[in-house]
């Protein structure tokens, strides 16, 4: 029977140019000379540490990864801003957490929206993916092209291993 798998993956390389870009640009720019503010990424946690002196450089520091993350094709919908925390001098620390893998939330929508959509095919959740098996390639197809037109999933996805 063929089958495909939806995952949630994130592109970490891709993530880590974005972030270098980030950092060359803050240590060029005229309005962060003499700043401590620094940007960081740890991949084996997947998380972004930023550093800015006020409110106003920690909002240019997501402008700029923002925009060099949506320049590396990364969406945007995988980062999750955690609290801004103070530290000393008036610093401000945050975390980036960048989303890996599809919860078990958001495979119950993916799976909802399936069988709403009346394809003849099944889905079942296997642990951070959801595999869609069905009896033709064309309804496997349908499904994915049903997936991508849908507005109620917070996750960017992506469709591999179809098998036939």
């Amino acid at each position: 029977m063929p089958s495909f798998d939806i995952v949630s993956e994130v592109n970490l390389q891709e993530v880590d140019n974005a972030v270098n870009q980030t950092v060359k640009e803050i240590s060029t720019r005229f309005d962060f000379r003499g700043s401590k503010s620094s940007v960081e990424f740890d991949k084996n946690e997947k998380k972004i540490k930023i550093l800015a002196d006020d409110e106003l450089k920690l909002r240019s520091i997501h402008q700029l990864l923002e925009q060099k993350l949506v320049k590396r094709s990364v969406d945007l919908r995988l980062l999750d801003y955690g609290k801004q925390i103070e530290g000393t001098g008036n610093a401000l620390r945050q975390e980036v957490t960048l989303k890996n893998g599809i919860d078990k939330e958001e495979a119950k929508k993916i799976i909802k929206l399936i069988k709403d959509s009346k394809i003849k095919v099944q889905a079942q959740i296997q642990d951070e993916q959801v595999r869609v098996t069905g009896k033709s390639i064309d309804d496997l197809q349908e499904t994915i092209r049903t997936l991508r037109a849908a507005t109620e999933i917070g996750l960017p996805l992506q469709f591999i291993n179809m098998r036939s």
